[in-house]
Formats: structure tokens, C-alpha cells, sequence
């Protein structure tokens, strides 16, 4: 009876809330571009000579968290151009009371955290991708790309490329100078018109504010909303757009659990990356003997679910333009993800060699190809992969999109010879945004040829001022098996047997939300509002797998405080024998189970000096109860340092027989900003699940624009008598040409 009753509501929602409306901010908002007279020097001052005869943006509207009226804080933009370099002045004023929480470049927390200012482009003007780069007060630099999933626009500060910036203080007001190299950027060399826009991050009133005036359901960065930027004449495709990118590291490095190896294995290694741009939108990337132990360390979490988890992806290779790959499927499965290439349980698999091909290859048709070579291994056999994908615009905003995969081993193994995956997909997005729903079809091919090889469904959303709603419905064949994605539910363990069974499902999931704004002038709350979603796992014959009924409340408070409610009740037929905390205890048993958990969570204001949040969590646990709470504190030495320590704690109490357990999770995290070129960032985890206690230090030094020199010290030790595993020491050296 559920499911016809759980499809209506999504056949109503989308017939019901298909009708909406949006201006086009595009055709609203213009700015004329002028090519400079004088050259421009980024200096942190204006100089009269190289701005003046620049008009400026003037307006800003409020963004959040009101969309209504012009900012109390204005800003003013200025932007010129010349052969090389598109440039940006922005004035921001305000009352010389900033927060500038660190000068670490590329850091998501500190950026968004501290007084900045963004600027986002679409170059090829198709409201699919952008680029954002933004400076904070204190001249903290990060960048990033644009995408599109679902009808929301969503920023991957992952990327990194050449630009330079400049600030400096003013008694009213601060000022900040772009320079953006027109190869840093994918455009077509006849393109007359760029989507633009600016967002303003006003962080002692806790306001953002944008050029273009927009609803606040939607992301400051929106591609939808965007003005447009007219040039005066187009420019021309970007010369010098040849880019070598060498690498040189020395390493030390030894594993303490090989009985085979008694002293650290000194190593050197040489490799790069080449960039070049076949044409003004379209970027082939190429690699050779990458390495990532620049990488940021991966933060553990505590897993007490009966289901693997993915730590994201780290890897600079692979985050640049990767929302063509990885766009795919639903929240909880992905075809695509690119951490299964070159590591293994954990573990990295050398890769010899990679190249992508990304970007444009017309206005409405965009594309990416990408090849990757591991090397064989003691453990691993050599693969090769290579994943194709495009992305079709139809319509005004709708895309259609294909993908395909390929892993393909290319030394003898015991292992799958193939695994292929392929699937069509077609998201609809209505002309304001508010509407979207994707209707998918996927499959899998290995050599045993199996039946019950499908994934499709849909998924969507719509989303207004107050209202927001959503609804998923995927069905999972027995054999969708998705080696270089994530299918988590897909692999069911038997803990007596140690066998693993693939179970297919059907998900249904709704979820509708409900805000209040606050516009009493007086208020300590922005918003509040509730919220409650519903998620049914049927089996393949129809019969009840899982169901979670979720009900909270959520509080916005004015002084960037907040605090959530949450409460479930879930009901699980539990079909194998399952361990939920270790191996060393009796599994529990099959069953229908059902039980309650409530969760409260609250986070201080992030302007302050201390900064803590804490949760605390309470309820049944399958056979027995389980008790979470969580306390992390952080302390800054603005700007230049940030000190936090973190607990997580869980005690799981099953019933008689089948074991308890304290699970324990610390992290320390030092970050220092000797400057906005020098950075050191330091991090010490427990975790008695993983029975691993781990050091990480990193020294970064930008001596020069997109180069860097790297230290990087890792260790770890059991959690036991802290007995040591491995230890590394690398010292890597990258220069851009």
C-alpha cells in the first residue's frame, strides 16, 4: 500500500508545483566592459589614471537572509580588460569592523567565516558552468568551479589555477584588485556576452549581498541569476595557453608492520601535469606519474551503520571539471566516483599516466573524456580506465546526458577481466530553477553476463521563498554493480558465514521543509522551521527491507548561531546475521527490528573567538540503546592561527549476549598562517574503531603563483599500546611553467 500511495505524492508535486515564474536577471542587470587605456596595477589602491574612466556597479541588493531591499553595507565594482588579463576593483565599504579569521589560502570554513568578496563568471554563457574566485579581507585567496546538480548551483573550491589578487584597509571601506589570466579561464573566442555576478560576505552583520537581485531559496553563486557582462569587443582565444606543471619529491618512507623492511626506504620521483587548451573552451589535461601526498589528510568518522562509507575525494587530478563524471545518479548512488581509481581498501595503487579532456565543444554541448593507467602491483593487478561522458542542453535549461565506463585489466589477475557501466539520463530544469527532475536508466556488463543489471528512477526537487520539497525513486537490480562508483546497499555481509550477497532494493524517499523568515528588526533569530522526510527500502519481491520516519526543527539565529531538533523512528527487517560493532562479538540476529533516536545540535557563533559546537543523542539501537555525543571547541589567534580539538564519543549497549562497546574519536587540528603565502597545517586523530592514532603536518610555501614547496609528515600507531605502523617524511617541489 505504500508505494502507489508514495509515487501519487510525487506525480502531484511535480504536476502540482510545475507552474512558477522567474525574471531573467541576464537581460535585467548589464555591465559594459571597456578594454583599459592604462595598465592596471594591483596595488590596493585607485589609482585614477587606470580606473577612472571605468564605470561602476553601484546597487547591491540584500541575498540572505533577506532577499529584499539594498544593502546597508554598499559595494562598489569596477571591471577593464587587456591582452592577457581580466581585471576587478571592488570597494567594499563598511564600519572598519572586520573579521578576518585566517590568511590560509583554499580554505572552505575561514573564507565563508571571515569579511569576503566573491566574483563568479560564466564565460560561455550557457548557465551550465562557472568559475569562482574570492578574496577575503586579509587577502586569503581561493578558487574554484561552478556546477549544476539539480536545479541548484554548487561550488567546488577543489580547483586550483593561476590569478592573483590584492587587498588593503581603509578606515570606511576595503579594497580588493583581481587580476585573472583570460588562459586561467574556458570561453568561446567570439562570445560578445559572459554571465557575471558578485557576492558580498558582510560577516560582522552576518548578511550576504549580491549585484543581481534574486530569491534567497537560491545560491549566492547561482549560474540562473547571474547579470551579464558585454564587451565591447570579444577576446581573443588566450595565447601561452601551453601549461607545464613539474613535480620533484624525496621521500623517506617505512613500513614498521613489514618484517621484511628494516630501515625507511629513501625514494625520488620526477613527474607533471600539462595543460593545454585545444580551444578557448575545451582544456586537455595529461599526467605523468602523479603524486598526491600534498593531499589534505582524510578525516575519520566513526561507522556504525551495515554499510561501507566514502571519504571524498582529495586529489587535484581529479576534482578539476569532475562534476561531468560524477553528476550522475542520486544522492546515495553514484556511478562514477573517482577515489576507486588508484586506491584500494584503503591503499594507493601507483598510477604511470592520465589524461582528460573537458570543456565546451560547442554552446550547448559539453564533454569529458578521461583515461587513467595504474601500475601492477604485489597486490594489485594493472588496470586502465576510462570513463566518456556529455552534457546536451535542450531547451532553455533541461540537459541530457550520457555516460560510460570502462575498467579493463591489463596484467593477469584472478580478478574481474571487465567491468563496464553505461546510462542516459535527462534532467529537466524549469526557467527559474524552482522546478527539477531527473529520470534516469543505468546498467552494468561483467563477463558472467548477469540478468537484474539495471538502476533507474528519478529524482527532484522544488523549492520556493518558504516552502522546499523533494522526492526520489530508484529501483536497483540484484547485478548493478558499479566498481568505480558507489552503490552502498547493493552488498549485503552475513556475519556467521562471511559470504556476501547482492540484494537489490527499491528506495522511495519525499522530504518537504517549511521556513520562517524573521523580519522583526529587534529578532535574534533569521529563520526557523520544520522539516520532516520519509525513507522506504522495499525488496525485489515487494516486501519491507527498511523505513525511516524523520521529523525536526531547525533555528537560523541573527548572531550565526544555530541549533537543530531531530527526531526518527525506524523499522528494519534485518535479513543476515549482522555485526555492528566488531567481529568480536555474537552478530545480531535476523529479526524485525524498530526503534526511536532523537539527536540535538548546536553551533555558537562563529565570529567569536572560541568557537564550539556540541550534539547529543539518545535512543534504541536495534536490539539495544545507543548514546552519541560530540563537543568540539576552536580557538583563533585571528589571523594568523586556529587551534580545535574534537570528541566523539558513542557507547552502544545491545542486548545480553551480543556485546557493548565505548568507541572513541579525538582530532586535533592546528592550522597557522605564517602569511597568505606560508601555511602550516598539523593534525592528530584517535579513533578506537579504526584502532588507529595518526599525525599529519604539512608546511606549504607559495613562492610563486600555482607553485609550491611541501613538507608533509604522516604517522601512525595502534591505538592499543600505540606501537607504531608507518612513518613517512616528504619533501615535494612544484614549479608552474
Amino acid at each position: 500500500m505504500k508505494l502507489p500511495f508514495t509515487l501519487s505524492l510525487i506525480v502531484v508535486s511535480f504536476v502540482g508545483l510545475g507552474q512558477n515564474g522567474g525574471g531573467d536577471t541576464r537581460a535585467l542587470f548589464k555591465y559594459q566592459i571597456k578594454k583599459a587605456t592604462q595598465p592596471i596595477v594591483l596595488d590596493g589602491a585607485i589609482g585614477i589614471e587606470e580606473w577612472g574612466q571605468h564605470l561602476p556597479i553601484t546597487n547591491f541588493f540584500n541575498h540572505w537572509p533577506s532577499d529584499v531591499g539594498q544593502a546597508q553595507n554598499q559595494t562598489e565594482v569596477k571591471l577593464t580588460y587587456d591582452d592577457q588579463n581580466l581585471y576587478l576593483l571592488a570597494k567594499c565599504y563598511d564600519k572598519e569592523s572586520r573579521i578576518i579569521q585566517s590568511l590560509v589560502r583554499d580554505s572552505d570554513d575561514d573564507y565563508w567565516g571571515s569579511d569576503n568578496f566573491s566574483f563568479v563568471l560564466d564565460p560561455v554563457n550557457t548557465k551550465q558552468s562557472g568559475f569562482f574566485f574570492g578574496v577575503t579581507a586579509g587577502g586569503a585567496e581561493t578558487e574554484g568551479n561552478l556546477t549544476i546538480e539539480g536545479s541548484q548551483t554548487w561550488l567546488s573550491e577543489n580547483w586550483d589555477n593561476k590569478w592573483a589578487s590584492k587587498t588593503a584597509q581603509y578606515e570606511e571601506y576595503w579594497l580588493v584588485e583581481m587580476a585573472i589570466p583570460f588562459k586561467t579561464l574556458r570561453y568561446n573566442a567570439n562570445q560578445t556576452t559572459w554571465g557575471i555576478n558578485f557576492i558580498r560576505g558582510d560577516k560582522q552583520n552576518n548578511e550576504y549581498t549580491t549585484w543581481t537581485q534574486f530569491p534567497v531559496n537560491f545560491n549566492g553563486v547561482s549560474l540562473n541569476y547571474m547579470g551579464s557582462m558585454e564587451w565591447d569587443k570579444s577576446p581573443e582565444k588566450a595565447k601561452g595557453a601551453f601549461i607545464l606543471n613539474p613535480y620533484v619529491t624525496s621521500s623517506s618512507v617505512r613500513d614498521f608492520e613489514d618484517e621484511n623492511q628494516s630501515e625507511a626506504e629513501l625514494n625520488s620521483d620526477l613527474g607533471g601535469e600539462v595543460k593545454i587548451a585545444l580551444t578557448s573552451s575545451l582544456n586537455l589535461d595529461l599526467t605523468l606519474f602523479p603524486d598526491f601526498s600534498n593531499a589534505d589528510v582524510d578525516q575519520q568518522v566513526t561507522n556504525i551503520t551495515r554499510f561501507n562509507i566514502f571519504l571524498p575525494e582529495q586529489r587535484n587530478f581529479f576534482l578539476e571539471n569532475n562534476d561531468i563524471f560524477s553528476s550522475f545518479g542520486t544522492y546515495d548512488i553514484k556511478p562514477f566516483f573517482s577515489r576507486r581509481i588508484g586506491i584500494n581498501d584503503g591503499d594507493a595503487v601507483p598510477i604511470d599516466f592520465g589524461g582528460r579532456l573537458t570543456g565546451n565543444i560547442s554552446p550547448t554541448l559539453r564533454v569529458g573524456v578521461m583515461n587513467v593507467q595504474t601500475r601492477q602491483t604485489d597486490e594489485f593487478a594493472a588496470q586502465n580506465y576510462s570513463v566518456g561522458a556529455f552534457q546536451q542542453r535542450v531547451l532553455k535549461r533541461s540537459v541530457v546526458k550520457g555516460l560510460f565506463i570502462n575498467r579493463q585489466a591489463t596484467s593477469n589477475t584472478e580478478e574481474l577481466e571487465y567491468s563496464r557501466n553505461a546510462g542516459l539520463e535527462f534532467s529537466y530544469i524549469s526557467d527559474s530553477g524552482r522546478l527539477n527532475t531527473t529520470f534516469m536508466y543505468h546498467t552494468s556488463l561483467t563477463p558472467e553476463n548477469y540478468k537484474d543489471t539495471h538502476f533507474y528512477g528519478l529524482e527532484g526537487s522544488y523549492t520556493s521563498k518558504r516552502i522546499r520539497t523533494g522526492w526520489t525513486f530508484n529501483v536497483v537490480g540484484d547485478n548493478y554493480i558499479t566498481e568505480l562508483g558507489i552503490n552502498p546497499r547493493l552488498e549485503n555481509t552475513n556475519a556467521e558465514t562471511e559470504e556476501t550477497v547482492r540484494l537489490g532494493y527499491t528506495y522511495i524517499n519525499q522530504w518537504f521543509r517549511y521556513i520562517t523568515f524573521v523580519e522583526d528588526e529587534n529578532k535574534k533569530l533569521n529563520s526557523h522551521g520544520l522539516r520532516t522526510w520519509y525513507n522506504l527500502y522495499l525488496n525485489p519481491d515487494g516486501t519491507l527491507n527498511e523505513t525511516q520516519n524523520n521529523l525536526g526543527y531547525d533555528f537560523q539565529f541573527r548572531n550565526t548561531a544555530r541549533m537543530i531538533w531531530l527526531t526518527r523512528y525506524r523499522k528494519v527487517n534485518l535479513l543476515f546475521p549482522t555485526s555492528l560493532i566488531g567481529d568480536d562479538f555474537t552478530p545480531i540476529p535476523i529479526a524485525d527490528y524498530s526503534f526511536l533516536w532523537s539527536e540535538l545540535y548546536y553551533d555558537s557563533d562563529e565570529r567569536k573567538t572560541f568557537v564550539w559546537n556540541t550534539s547529543l543523542a539518545y535512543g534504541q539501537f536495534f536490539n539495544g540503546t545507543r548514546l552519541g555525543a560530540m563537543v568540539q571547541g576552536s580557538f583563533r589567534l585571528r589571523p594568523w592561527g586556529s587551534f580545535g580539538l574534537t570528541y566523539d564519543f558513542n557507547d552502544i549497549q545491545l542486548a545480553e549476549g551480543f556485546g557493548k562497546d565505548k568507541i572513541h574519536l579525538v582530532r586535533f587540528n592546528g592550522d597557522i598562517s605564517f602569511s597568505n603565502k606560508l601555511f602550516m597545517r598539523n593534525v592528530l586523530q584517535y579513533n578506537t574503531q579504526g584502532d588507529n592514532f595518526s599525525a599529519f603536518s604539512r608546511l606549504q610555501w607559495r613562492y610563486s603563483p600555482m607553485s609550491d614547496i611541501f613538507l608533509i609528515f604522516n604517522e601512525n600507531h595502534d591505538t592499543q599500546g600505540l606501537g607504531i605502523k608507518n612513518r613517512s617524511l616528504v619533501l615535494k617541489v612544484t614549479y608552474w611553467l
